[in-house]
Formats: structure tokens, sequence, C-alpha cells
């Protein structure tokens, strides 16, 4: 299995009907500045550096987001404050993630703990179910793997899971928040961090200098 192969797997799944019925309305019911797109609307794989030290794991595609451009934290105001900070920091070669051919190059592998969009942003526990398959074979492809950033809780969640299935640990005791940082028992760095949705930025739960600091922090530990 190569992370060239997965990517096909993911992106052929029609597991969640509710998913591929809202991924698909979408693709048709496009945003009118996005009219001219033609719409990705299916489960979005992963990217980055295959020998990547660094995971940043997000919840899922946004709607205009990656299920418009076919990449996750791409084309959206969130992917606009995120590599903002990544290239600030110089973790990507570009302060811009507009489509899947613009160049971009990044320090580290980007995915989502879900892969197509869900209403609400909310996807259901079998929603979430159905895709650990996908994020657990991403684990263990990436062979270099040091540090998972989590973006949100559910990302966070979905990688002591991950670790769950062959280490024993329990839940409770990681508590989620902005800069918290674990051992794993199989070895990883869990770091969380608040998602870069424009709800936080804007209400200034998240800013650019804090995300800058915390994106630092883990640069300086890889």
């Amino acid at each position: 299995m190569t992370l060239a192969v997965l990517e096909k797997k993911v992106t052929g799944c029609y597991k969640c009907k509710r998913l591929v019925d809202f991924r698909e309305k979408i693709a048709q019911d496009k945003r009118k500045s996005y009219l001219e797109w033609d719409y990705w609307g299916k489960p979005v794989p992963g990217y980055g550096n295959p020998n990547a030290k660094l995971m940043i794991l997000g919840l899922a595609p946004a709607a205009h987001g990656g299920n418009r451009t076919g990449r996750v934290f791409t084309g959206d105001k969130s992917a606009d404050f995120l590599f903002k900070c990544l290239h600030h920091v110089g973790l990507a070669n570009q302060p811009n993630s507009d489509h899947r051919n613009d160049g971009l190059e990044i320090d580290g592998y980007i995915t989502a703990a879900v892969k197509c969009v869900p209403p609400g942003d909310k996807p259901s526990p079998e929603e979430k179910n159905n895709c650990e398959p996908f994020l657990a074979q991403e684990f263990e492809l990436l062979k270099n793997l040091k540090i998972v950033v989590s973006l949100g809780k559910i990302g966070f969640d979905s990688c002591l899971k991950f670790v769950r299935k062959s280490h024993p640990l329990k839940m409770k005791d990681f508590k989620f928040g902005h800069g918290v940082r674990y051992e794993l028992p199989n070895g990883l760095i869990l770091y969380g961090a608040f998602h870069p949705s424009p709800r936080n930025v804007n209400t200034k739960r998240l800013t650019f200098e804090m995300m800058v600091n915390f994106l630092e922090r883990v640069k300086g530990e890889l």
C-alpha cells in the first residue's frame, strides 16, 4: 500500500449515503462566486510529504473549500488563515492554498478525520467510524511520523482512538485544548490546537500570534 493507492481508495468511497448525497448536492448547487468551478464533490484525501514527521489533522473538508477544490484546507477562509501561519514559520512554501495545482508544498502531511463534507460540519458517530480505516492507513503509511497537530477535538479524539487500538489508554485522561501536548504510548506526540475556522478567528479565540507561537513550538520539536 502507498499513499497514492490509498488516495484512490478514499476518492472511490460511497459508504455513507448521507455524506454522498450532501457532497454531491453541494457540487451541483454551487456557491454563486464559484459557478465556473467544476466542483470535486468526492471524498477528499490527505496530501503532503510521504516522509513527513508532522501530521496536521482536521475535522472534514469544507463545503466550498475541499469539497470544491479536491484538497483539504484549500480554497476557504480556514485555509487562508492556516497557510498564512504555516508560511510565516517556514512550514509551507507559500501563504495561500487555493487549488490542487497551485504549487503548494508543505513540510508535513495534512488530512482530515472524515473525508467527506458533513452537513453542519457534524459527522455522525457511524460516519466517523466508517472513515477510521482511512486515517489508520495514513498513520501506518507515514513511517517517519513524530508529531500530530489536531485542529479541533474530533481530530484529537480520532488520533487517540487509533492509538488505543494497539496501546491501552483512557480517552478521559487526554483533555483537548489549544497548545496541550501529550506523549502517546505508541511514541507519537499529540498536540491540540483550536481550529482556524472563521468563527474562532473572527471572535479572537484564535489569533495569528497565537497560532504562529504554537507552530513555532511544534517546529522546534521537529
